[in-house]
């Protein structure tokens, strides 16, 4: 098994680089440290990360929008990443966030969700979201099913984006066909409209055109790709990315995640005992067959499963370091290292269970009002 390429995707995608100049002006600016997942690249690529920095320097506002799919009650640990990181830039930015929950999506592409079942998940997932610690007063969550339908503004967006995008483009980012029902064709619109101040009448201002930032996975870039190449049309700044690396499923990066899979990943739902026989039966492992080549060629933590999410999860710097080296001359075997990944992850889940717990259902009606957010300014 090999790592990733990201140089690779950058250049396929077109992107550009996270450098340590961008971390340098993101500490300058904020006064905070920048976070681990900066340091460590974890988010590695951007699309006009330095007009979001130059618009932040100048005194005037943006936003964060980021969102999840609903699929299941329980997410797993990557959906975490981009949730952790956008609550980073709320925190040290001090800016308004808003977060699509696309229930639409989910019943127009999964063949046995209802749209009462995706929208049941939506609000659940949604108690997951709010334990990851967003402010309220800045924090706007929201339903495609629920907000659309009672949003003019959110509507009109949707159809000025459908009337500049053809099928053709459509098929070609998307890769869609002749058996894909038109609501899936229609539905890449709806997931770009949260870039644009305007959707969001209640909380920026009517016709207002506020930038926006966008952290994601780096496989949700072709949306957002589709929705820049819109927004000058209409007359709005392009959407700014900041896109992350792939976490990986236990059983390494050639598999995928997948909620019907318990095993294919550490769920927020797992208990001590699942975490502990999830990462010993399952991680792969960058190690030799046996533990004597181990100690004499050393393993490969590009591969390594518990070293990569200690990458993401492990806080102390000079700890991970010590395991990567470690491990790659052969002295800290795979067995340490699960059991060093189990003593990270544990408490981690453990702790967002109890934050989630305090979660209730009239918390969540009040992040999913729309209302006016703290902010700046109302309008551009």
């Amino acid at each position: 098994e090999k790592g990733i390429d990201y140089d690779k995707l950058i250049r396929d995608f077109g992107s550009a680089q996270l450098t340590k100049d961008h971390l340098a002006r993101i500490e300058r600016l904020t006064g905070k440290a920048a976070h681990h997942f900066l340091r460590r690249e974890i988010f590695f690529s951007h699309r006009d990360i330095d007009f979001i920095l130059d618009t932040f320097e100048s005194g005037k506002p943006f936003f964060l929008y980021t969102g999840r799919g609903p699929t299941s009650e329980a997410m797993h640990l990557g959906h975490l990443v981009p949730f952790l990181f956008t609550k980073y830039l709320q925190d040290v930015f001090d800016v308004p966030l808003v977060i699509e929950l696309t229930d639409d999506e989910k019943f127009l592409f999964k063949k046995d969700l209802t749209l009462e079942e995706t929208n049941r998940l939506a609000h659940e997932n949604a108690k997951d979201i709010i334990a990851c610690g967003f402010d309220m007063k800045k924090t706007f969550i929201f339903s495609d099913l629920e907000y659309m339908g009672s949003s003019q503004a959110f509507y009109r967006n949707v159809l000025k984006v459908q009337k500049r995008v053809t099928v053709s483009q459509v098929n070609a980012i998307f890769g869609f066909d002749n058996s894909c029902n038109i609501g899936q064709i229609g539905f890449p619109a709806v997931q770009a409209v949260p870039s644009f101040s305007s959707t969001f009448p209640q909380i920026f201002g009517e016709g207002s055109n506020v930038p926006c930032f966008i952290p994601c996975a780096i496989d949700q870039d072709p949306y957002f790709r589709m929705t820049r190449d819109v927004a000058p049309h209409l007359g709005w700044h392009k959407p700014a990315l900041v896109h992350s690396v792939f976490f990986p499923a236990l059983q390494g990066q050639e598999k995928k995640m997948s909620s019907s899979v318990p095993t294919s990943s550490i769920f927020l739902s797992d208990s001590p005992k699942d975490i502990a026989s999830k990462i010993n039966s399952h991680a792969f492992s960058g190690g030799k067959a046996t533990a004597e080549e181990h100690r004499k060629t050393g393993g490969n933590t590009d591969v390594d499963v518990p070293y990569q999410y200690m990458r993401f999860f492990m806080e102390d710097d000079k700890r991970l370091q010590e395991l990567k080296e470690g491990f790659e001359a052969g002295t800290i075997l795979s067995g340490e290292m699960k059991k060093e990944l189990i003593s990270v992850l544990q408490p981690l889940v453990a702790e967002h269970q109890k934050r989630r717990a305090a979660v209730t259902d009239e918390i969540v009606k009040e992040y999913m009002n729309p209302r006016p957010l703290q902010f700046l300014t109302k309008a551009d």
